[in-house]
């Protein structure tokens, strides 16, 4: 719960490859396309050498080792992190009002000051920097239990700590950076993210704020304004991404990432920025007006901005599905405890199929959500630099979205004791339930940190990877015809034998589960085959022009990300099974399953039968302004 980023996909970030000139066709975008475009590609990881398992599903490959069996935490790791949520549990619960927190706007400065005191500001830092020096799934547990008791802190804690500077300094920084920043940050000091600019959102090509090297090289010198900086307000530091130069002094002027000093001169907070939820949110407007760096706090290498900012947010995604999971715990608990002690008609309302429905798909989401978030969590604990890229999209897409739903039907549920506000109802006698601030402070989980329909672009970007390196230069109308017959050929061997596997039967590398989990694993592993296969379908179909079918993606993704969220719950309830015998798992699983699978069926149905088309022309008519009329009688 950090960064604000903006819901605009006017540029499509779909069709394209590690190296974007001779991969795909970029003749037909404006120049302005064109360069972000570029410029995002060039900061991509490397090549894979295998696709993780949630991408492999997008090719009909399911590699079930990277989840069976599901990743059990370490006890001593475990240890250390009840130690530490014991803590944090008993100060959130004695000293934390977070009602008191959405009525003032302010977090008081002695519950930000037994935060310093618990570590929650360096909860990964190492113990030889004064952090805590704990995994990212305790991290996440801690996530967890912020998340379901206050928003404001949740967001406070985490934007510091998953996209702040502690992150990047952590994946990126040299040893002499970290024993520099990391022991002020693990006492405290709070720290924030700085990309996002008016008018330009999240575009690297359109970037307004630029750092010019001194004549002699030591400093870079600032000058710009950064937009929606969680924390801003109260940082000490910053992770700040500027253009500079070109080192050749041709090109474009790539982005580098600096570590700032708040207090250095010229750093100005024009404003502090007020919104509908999350009313103590520090997040600001901040002007640069010739700030002096120097080039010692140049993050990874100059120019190599992009890659910060992209791998340090693969990892802080991580952060939001966490605190969506400890939030509709929450409701879980709310809605649970109400419709057995709400009667009407004579029954609990939760005797009723309407509301029963609603707890029954709650509590399966739930399960599905933590069980994805950890399993993503455990293979950061496993390898730092792990490639998560598309399970921490999927966790932060589904899990946001989950978690609004749950929050909503929450509310639904409670009725009009779900609309009054904590305050109305204690005065009137009735537990203070809060859910609708709850409602406020979640609706911005599905914007932070890249909007939904911005992380379904980025998701269906790396499914398409694979079939752009056997294939994407064949459609590059740029490249001479020689150059593109050798790429036919090139497409023709790699899909003689690909294509073919995708209808074979499912016969073989299942692993060994419950019988009542089997069915669902088997169609987990077919209906992947299935994607891989429409997606090829897609691309013959559209051609170049697929990037634009961006709700046609977007079906793709969702599919995809359902076959990940099967694969997690079942492992996990599989585990639970063999750990704790707890069939209560199983049933969850199934349900979920169940319900996964109506939707996947909807899905696959609409990559055919769908209006896009029609819908799409009808919003250029509005835009155009032909329907105006019906915004009569309305006052201007």
């Amino acid at each position: 719960m950090k960064t604000l980023e903006p819901t605009e996909t006017h540029q499509p970030v779909t069709p394209a490859a590690d190296n974007p000139t001779p991969m795909i066709d970029t003749s037909k975008m404006s120049e302005g396309q064109r360069a972000a475009l570029e410029m995002t590609e060039a900061a991509r990881e490397p090549e894979r050498t295998r696709s993780t398992y949630a991408s492999g599903l997008f090719m009909g490959e399911t590699h079930f080792d990277e989840v069976f069996p599901f990743p059990e935490q370490r006890h001593e790791d475990r240890d250390q992190g009840d130690a530490f949520l014991h803590r944090l549990g008993d100060f959130l619960r004695e000293q934390v009002d977070p009602d008191e927190i959405d009525r003032t706007g302010e977090i008081p400065a002695h519950v930000i000051q037994r935060l310093k005191e618990l570590g929650a500001f360096g909860i990964k830092i190492s113990p030889r920097f004064g952090g805590l020096g704990l995994s990212q799934t305790n991290y996440c547990r801690a996530a967890e239990l912020l998340g379901s008791h206050c928003g404001n802190l949740t967001a406070l804690v985490s934007a510091h700590q998953s996209i702040g500077v502690p992150q990047p300094l952590i994946l990126f920084g040299t040893e002499e950076q970290k024993k520099r920043f990391l022991p002020r940050i693990a006492k405290g000091k709070i720290t924030a993210f700085a990309l996002t600019e008016a008018g330009v959102g999240s575009d690297p090509a359109r970037m307004q704020t630029h750092a010019e090297p001194t004549a002699d090289g030591r400093y870079f010198v600032l000058n710009g304004e950064k937009l929606w900086c969680t924390n801003g307000t109260k940082a000490g530091l910053l992770v700040l991404m500027a253009k500079t130069p070109a080192k050749d002094g041709k090109g474009r002027d790539p982005v580098t990432a600096f570590i700032v000093d708040t207090r250095s001169p010229g750093v100005e907070v024009v404003r502090r920025c007020h919104f509908m939820g999350l009313r103590a949110l520090y997040n600001g407007v901040i002007h640069f007006t010739n700030v002096k760096v120097p080039r010692e706090n140049i993050l990874l290498g100059e120019g190599k901005g992009l890659k910060v900012a992209l791998s340090t947010l693969n990892t802080g995604r991580l952060t939001l599905p966490a605190a969506c999971t400890g939030l509709a715990k929450r409701c879980l608990q709310i809605a649970r405890e109400w419709a057995k002690e709400r009667e009407q008609w004579g029954a609990a309302i939760g005797k009723h199929a309407a509301i029963a429905d609603k707890l029954a798909r709650m509590a399966a989401d739930v399960f599905a959500m933590e069980a994805m978030t950890l399993l993503t969590a455990s293979k950061v604990d496993k390898d730092k630099r792990a490639d998560i890229r598309v399970e921490a999209a999927m966790c932060k897409l589904w899990g946001t979205e989950r978690a609004w739903e749950i929050v909503n039907d929450t509310m639904q549920i409670r009725g009009g004791r779900g609309y009054e506000t904590a305050d109305s109802l204690k005065a009137r006698g009735e537990k203070p339930l809060a859910i609708e601030r709850m409602l406020r402070d979640s609706r911005i989980n599905t914007i932070f940190e890249g909007s939904s329909e911005i992380m379904r672009l980025f998701i269906a970007r790396e499914a398409l990877d694979p079939h752009l390196r056997a294939g994407g230069a064949v459609l590059n109308t740029r490249l001479p015809m020689k150059a593109r017959a050798k790429a036919a050929m090139k497409a023709g061997f790699f899909y003689a034998r690909w294509y073919p596997l995708q209808w074979l039967p499912v016969t073989a590398g299942l692993p060994e589960v419950l019988s009542p989990l089997a069915s669902h694993l088997r169609y987990v592993k077919r209906t992947s085959r299935k994607l891989g296969r429409a997606l090829f379908h897609a691309m013959v179909r559209f051609g170049p022009k697929l990037e634009k079918q961006q709700v046609l993606l977007g079906r793709f993704v969702d599919i995809g990300t359902e076959l990940f969220a099967m694969t997690a719950t079942l492992a996990r309830a599989q585990s639970l099974w063999e750990h704790e015998h707890r069939g209560e798992a199983l049933t969850l699983a199934e349900c979920f399953c169940r319900n996964a699978r109506l939707r996947i069926k909807t899905l696959f149905r609409a990559l055919h039968e769908n209006e896009d088309r029609a819908n799409y022309q009808l919003a250029q008519g509005v835009m155009g302004g032909d329907y105006r009329w019906l915004e009569e009688g309305i006052l201007r």
